[in-house]
């Protein structure tokens, strides 16, 4: 029997951030970069990777010692298709990566989706993408107790290319709105990588619980945090308006608008974020903001694509070595490849 490869994309985010937290509106892309298997069905599941370093035995139900790196995540998926039913037929494969971990561009979400795919294809078990979506974020939640939204595996699964996904995160709704023509999307990673567990993630998350839930309106912190929220959401729809209207400049003071509320209201970016926007508006960027949970990470930047490789030189040339650009594009969802 043929080795079978399998396929999930990390994403950007191009606006509605920490909004998948408390049920609002997102807007991400699926890239095409990505986690890719190739695997062959087994009684346990053998994983190995170059990128990620230790190889991960386990039982096909995903138990046995995990370990604390990437293994926790994969031994998470498949414990969470075991409870849905899953068959116990593993996999023993090698994993291959073109994502840069910590860079705010959902390395994680992508393992996980991607290790879903697999498990789910060579035990015949199919789930409808959203159900997919959610068992990878269960997996997350148990793997490094990060109360992380649904958006990052949504993109993965929900993903087409040259489109970027508007998601209702409290309804599960969603629609593929078409990017311009012409447009290219630009990650630029500041060199500080970060992970969740460890930043003021799981923080942000309660005070934005608390801000909305009407108890912290007289205090300054957490008005700021509602507030973030609620503007945030406006700018979601009137990005998707400017998409589709080719209203490029309008695109751009809403990502500048958006930038500012994470680093004023919501206190998530950091001196080299803003950095990277500044470089990147000055050399000629469309829009760019900082992309993901901050604290570090990456930004996004949207660019004429033949500017475009010339323009994240530039922008790592200004910044510094440390800095790291990849041009992308709208890429389609996870899947196997044929």
């Amino acid at each position: 029997m043929a080795t079978r490869t399998f396929w999930a994309p990390g994403r950007v985010n191009l606006i509605g951030e920490y909004t998948d937290l408390v049920g609002g509106l997102v807007l991400p892309v699926a890239l095409d970069l990505g986690i890719q298997i190739d695997a062959d069905p087994s009684e346990g599941i053998s994983l190995r990777s170059r990128e990620y370093g230790d190889a991960v035995q386990l039982e096909a139900d995903g138990s046995g010692a995990a370990g604390a790196g990437w293994g926790r995540y994969v031994a998470a998926v498949a414990h969470e298709l075991a409870l849905l039913g899953r068959p116990p037929v593993g996999v023993d494969g090698v994993i291959r990566s073109t994502l840069p971990v910590g860079a705010g561009v959902s390395s994680s979400a992508a393992l996980e989706v991607a290790v879903a795919v697999a498990l789910c294809a060579v035990a015949r078990f199919q789930l409808e993408p959203m159900a997919l979506a959610q068992a990878a974020q269960r997996a997350e939640h148990r793997a490094v107790a990060v109360p992380s939204g649904i958006m990052d595996q949504a993109a993965a699964v929900l993903g087409r290319s040259g489109c970027a996904v508007l998601l209702d995160t409290g309804s599960l709704e969603h629609e593929l709105v078409e990017l311009p023509e012409g447009l290219a999307i630009i990650v630029v990673h500041s060199g500080i990588t970060r992970m969740l567990e460890s930043s003021p993630y799981a923080l942000r998350k309660r005070e934005l619980e608390q801000a909305l839930s009407g108890d912290g309106r007289s205090n300054e912190v957490l008005a700021r945090r509602r507030r973030h929220i609620e503007t945030e959401n406006g700018r979601v729809r009137e990005v998707v308006a400017a998409l589709r209207a080719n209203d490029l400049h309008r695109l751009g003071e809403l990502f500048r608008q958006g930038h500012e509320s994470l680093r004023r209201d919501l206190e998530v970016t950091i001196p080299e974020l803003d950095r990277l926007v500044d470089f990147a508006y000055r050399h000629g960027a469309t829009a760019a903001r900082m992309t993901g949970a901050g604290f570090g990470g990456a930004i996004v930047a949207l660019a004429e694509a033949e500017r475009a490789p010339t323009l994240a030189d530039r922008v790592v040339a200004a910044y510094g070595a440390q800095g790291r650009a990849y041009v992308c594009r709208a890429a389609d969802g996870a899947g196997e490849l044929s």
